[in-house]
């Protein structure tokens, strides 16, 4: 799919578990939706505060250093807001209530047209907040279009607000395919952003690139590949 496939959304909101999450999946095409205008809110739910080998890091300390990094890789590629509902790392639960509910506030806040995610179906998928943060997001899309869902959010002006679009990445069953080979580059430094998770950043550049190829379809050089869902 080539934006001239389709309407460009005018807002569209990211929902990731960590830091780098969305930078991996969906980053190159971010940069893509950006260059045409579209508002785009990145929502994470965790701070990536266990992510590190140093025995001298701290969780508080990993967790600022996290969250500005992504702060940085959303800048790079044209992210405008940033969410972060700050859970323990690794602690997310499948189903949880109060994750839904602050994804579902952060959905009626930001009032997207489109919202991407981890596709929560995918199969072997190993790490539980990648698999959660699938279902809360799109438990969150659903509970943010009825106003009986989480009645108590909507106070001092917020509405429900429903969602039309969403895209899923990380996904074993793509149907739609963006083509990023002019935002490659710009996925690959927003990714390198994140420096404390990046050891070699040469071999990290090889591997996206390899990414992108073998994920193409349609004769698109580089690509991101997502499972679409249409909502009426």
């Amino acid at each position: 799919m080539g934006l001239h496939d389709f309407e460009v959304p005018r807002r569209v909101m990211a929902i990731a578990a960590h830091p780098d999450d969305i930078d991996f999946g969906a980053s190159g095409t971010m940069a893509l939706l950006a260059a045409k205008g579209a508002h785009i809110t990145y929502c994470v739910a965790t701070s990536g505060q266990k992510g590190t080998h140093d025995p001298r890091m701290t969780s508080r300390r990993l967790a600022r250093i996290r969250e500005d990094e992504q702060r940085a890789a959303g800048r790079v590629v044209g992210a405008r807001e940033f969410v972060f509902l700050r859970y323990q790392d690794g602690e997310t639960e499948a189903h949880d209530m109060k994750l839904r509910g602050d994804v579902c506030r952060a959905i009626r806040e930001a009032k997207p047209d489109a919202v991407f995610c981890p596709d929560p179906w995918r199969e072997y998928q190993t790490h539980p907040d990648h698999r959660n943060l699938g279902w809360a997001g799109l438990d969150g899309v659903i509970a943010a279009r009825d106003h009986l869902f989480f009645p108590e959010q909507l106070i001092k002006g917020l509405t429900h607000h429903r969602v039309h679009h969403v895209y899923m990445w990380g996904t074993n069953d793509p149907n739609t395919w963006f083509d990023i080979t002019g935002t490659l580059e710009t996925k690959v430094r927003a990714i390198l952003s994140h420096t404390s998770q990046i050891p070699r950043p040469d071999e990290m550049r090889a591997r996206m690139n390899n990414f992108a190829r073998f994920a193409t379809r349609w004769g698109f050089a580089r690509s991101e590949a997502f499972r679409y869902l249409e909502l009426a």
